[in-house]
């Protein structure tokens, strides 16, 4: 998988890693605004994804003032 500044429009954080990084794209997680629509726990069941990818995403969610999504429905 190719590093997020080789594809436009990917505004994720390149600190989580290429195997994190290719489980969003993946899911069509392209953006922290998509990544916000989704709880930590779906993102855990992501290829690639783990506990220091997500720690890593909080930190960026909440830069934008984002956060996760809980994990009930809307």
């Amino acid at each position: 998988m190719e590093a997020p500044e080789e594809h436009p429009g990917i505004d994720l954080p390149r600190a989580i890693g290429r195997p994190a990084t290719g489980g969003l794209l993946e899911a069509e997680i392209e953006a922290l605004q998509k990544v916000s629509g989704h709880s930590e726990k779906e993102l855990l069941a992501l290829h690639g994804v783990g506990p220091k990818a997500i720690r890593i995403l909080r930190d960026a969610l909440d830069e934008q003032g984002l956060r996760f999504r809980t994990s009930g429905r809307w």
